[in-house]
């Protein structure tokens, strides 16, 4: 199999080489993406973790406090809405945020109309701090991708929702063994 990477060559195009070389039977193309998927979201998850460490978050804490952010005034959600937007379960929810509160930056409030429902909302030291790493963040992933042109970016960001499409109808389609 010729080598995909036409810059250099990499991990990846070894890998396929030697599964040509010793299974010539077997397919093995597919790990020309899904190879570099994984080494790129390796690398992006240990610049990302060293960012969020070096605020004393983890990424399940920061994911919480963004989607509190992003929820708009007054940046409130329910834990099932944090669950579902912080891509974080429900389970996991009460102790992350027993850690956010614990540092001021968000408070509980019971519904006034439903005491089972609980509403995490961020303090106003909350917004400051997520509008502060949240600026690192994104001019951290903006460096990440300088090595990629514009169009190169919108091109990947377009097909990776294709892949991500693609891969729930695969999900869908799998048999059971």
């Amino acid at each position: 199999m010729a080598r995909r990477n036409r810059f250099r060559p990499d991990a990846v195009d070894f890998m396929l080489e030697e599964w040509q070389r010793e299974v010539p039977d077997v397919d093995a193309s597919a790990m020309a993406v899904f190879g570099r998927l994984h080494r790129a979201f390796r690398g992006y998850h240990d610049q990302l973790n060293r960012i969020l460490h070096s605020f004393d978050l983890t990424m399940a804490g920061f994911s919480i406090l963004a989607s509190l952010r992003r929820a708009g005034s007054p940046y409130r959600r329910t834990a099932g809405e944090l669950a579902d937007a912080a891509l974080v379960t429900t389970g996991g929810i009460t102790q992350r945020v027993d850690k956010l509160e614990a540092a001021g930056l968000v408070r509980r409030d019971r519904d006034p109309n439903d005491r089972r429902t609980v509403h995490v909302q961020l303090t106003a030291k909350g917004i400051a701090f997520t509008d502060e790493v949240s600026a690192v963040h994104f001019a951290n992933e903006r460096r990440m991708l300088s090595g990629l042109t514009a169009t190169e970016q919108e091109r990947l960001a377009d097909l990776l929702s294709r892949l991500e499409v693609s891969l729930d109808h695969a999900a869908a389609q799998q048999p059971n063994r």
